[in-house]
């Protein structure tokens, strides 16, 4: 099968996707993607490819088809932007080369489109390992250079490196892309963790509604908090996220549930249990923030994907589970 011959596969697959998702959207990352599957093994049942309907779970790209790769991305919102794979690829399938990226955008109009991989890629971000973005090109949005064409070098060279190799790559390019910037680094040699350098905000030089939102997202992806207040690094993952993924740094993160000006603005002298306090004040932030984050990113955090209508379920039961002192189910997200 010749690129043109697959592209063409992926044309048919794309334009039926489309016509059923703007009758009925796809709800979940794994049902859309498993409808990417059953398409494509449709499409292609006079061919001599066969379809994992069992692939690794980390496997990258999703699906394999000879030499040919598709990796799926979805979401819920307006955009063709999306946190995509790890650039270590430690996953990676040895037989595909070409590698497209199949993506369902299920806000706004409702739409199906593929991309060449490597020309979708246009940026990379740290968490707890280097993760690519991947953005498709639209009518009303210029096509940007892929990060491979910025860092000058193509990606099935960049794939071969080595960690230290790659990490030498994307310094650079941070370096041009915050060229005025007071940059965050860790040394050369720190091998695959946090490397990614950004642009410092402090997060007490926030105007309030960001502050607000960035709360409510690190106390969705960040269940810890809720321990008891004896508990050691409960913050360091709400922490690390604001750095890595907002490059916003919290010197004083426990003041941003317990301090007296978050959780008690009122200053009504009823008392509680802070943390909780704190928390019912960013309920509907946080309501929002389950609908609209990048569902990698509860993979990452939360260690499993989970459709956006279950992520508050699903936190309470965290939280159950980690705070000792109160039930965070009985006094938290309580209305339906």
């Amino acid at each position: 099968m010749t690129k043109l011959e697959f592209e063409a596969i992926l044309d048919k697959c794309c334009a039926l996707l489309s016509t059923e998702a703007q009758r009925v959207i796809f709800r979940t990352s794994e049902q859309f993607e498993a409808r990417v599957r059953w398409v494509l093994n449709d499409l292609m049942a006079n061919s001599e490819y066969v379809i994992d309907f069992k692939p690794h779970p980390q496997a990258f790209p999703d699906i394999a088809v000879g030499e040919y790769g598709v990796e799926v991305k979805f979401t819920l919102n307006d955009t063709w932007r999306s946190i995509a794979n790890s650039i270590l690829e430690t996953q990676r399938v040895d037989t595909v080369k070409y590698i497209y990226i199949v993506f369902g955008k299920m806000g706004g109009r409702p739409d199906v489109r593929w991309a060449d991989y490597e020309q979708s890629v246009i940026h990379v971000r740290t968490s707890h390992v280097p993760r690519f973005e991947v953005e498709l090109s639209t009518g009303s949005i210029a096509v940007k250079k892929s990060l491979f064409e910025q860092m000058g070098i193509k990606y099935d060279d960049f794939r071969e490196l080595t960690m230290p190799e790659k990490m030498k790559y994307i310094r650079a390019y941070a370096k041009k892309i915050h060229p005025d910037g007071r940059l965050w680094w860790i040394d050369e040699g720190q091998g695959d963790t946090h490397t990614l350098p950004i642009q410092a905000r402090l997060y007490t030089n926030l105007h309030a509604e960001e502050k607000t939102r960035l709360r409510a997202e690190a106390a969705l992806l960040c269940p810890r908090i809720v321990e008891s207040g004896r508990s050691r690094n409960k913050y360091d993952d709400m922490v690390l996220y604001l750095l890595t993924y907002h490059g916003v740094i919290c010197h004083q993160a426990r003041d941003l549930f317990s301090a007296g000006s978050v959780a008690n603005p009122k200053n009504d002298n009823e008392g509680g249990i802070y943390i909780a306090r704190s928390l019912k004040l960013i309920e509907n932030e946080m309501r929002e923030a389950a609908l609209r984050l990048d569902d990698a990113l509860f993979v990452e955090y939360w260690g499993e994907s989970v459709p956006p209508q279950y992520r508050i379920k699903k936190w309470l039961t965290k939280a159950d589970a980690l705070a000792k002192e109160w039930k965070p189910s009985e006094m938290l997200f309580t209305e339906t």
